[in-house]
């Protein structure tokens, strides 16, 4: 595979994002923060996404850099690099803006952010989202929704179906 330049104006800087939020606020605009891996887009992840950015004027989607992705998930993942995975999500017309983050956690993307809304996967609750991204979102005054959950829609999912595919 040869090397592409993926241009990517979605694709932002955690400071280039504070800007924007702070352009957006000045305009009485919302913004929706989600995150996760987002390794293979699915029809799960569409529908969340899309469900995200009905809460609010602004979505962004802040991304688990490689590094996180092989903590959470092992060594295999992410079957897509940040950047591919970052440009799959720009080429979204209801995302607007995509961060990727290097540390296990949100929270400091959170507090630079202030969303006025924060969108998570109906899988979790408030008791199994992570305690300081909890808090965080509490001390910007972030409103917390969890999204539908399609059941049966998953990269692991899916990943097992393409490995079957391949052996028949």
């Amino acid at each position: 595979m040869g090397f592409v330049n993926l241009v990517n104006p979605k694709l932002l800087s955690l400071e280039s994002a504070v800007k924007v939020r702070e352009k957006l606020r000045t305009a009485g605009k919302s913004l929706v923060l989600t995150n996760g891996v987002f390794d293979l887009l699915h029809t799960g992840h569409l529908y969340y996404l899309k469900q995200a950015r009905d809460e609010g004027g602004f979505l962004f989607v802040a991304i688990n850099g490689d590094s996180s992705v092989r903590a959470l998930k092992g060594p295999s993942r992410p079957v897509q690099v940040e950047t591919e995975r970052a440009y799959a999500l720009g080429a979204l017309g209801f995302v607007d803006g995509i961060i990727v983050f290097h540390t296990p956690r949100l929270d400091a993307e959170i507090r630079a952010l202030q969303p006025d809304v924060y969108c998570k996967a109906g899988d979790y609750t408030l008791e199994t989202l992570d305690r300081s991204e909890r808090n965080a979102l509490k001390s910007v005054n972030s409103r917390i929704v969890f999204m539908p959950f399609l059941e049966g829609y998953s990269s692991t999912k899916l990943i097992a179906r393409i490995k079957a595919a391949g052996s028949i």
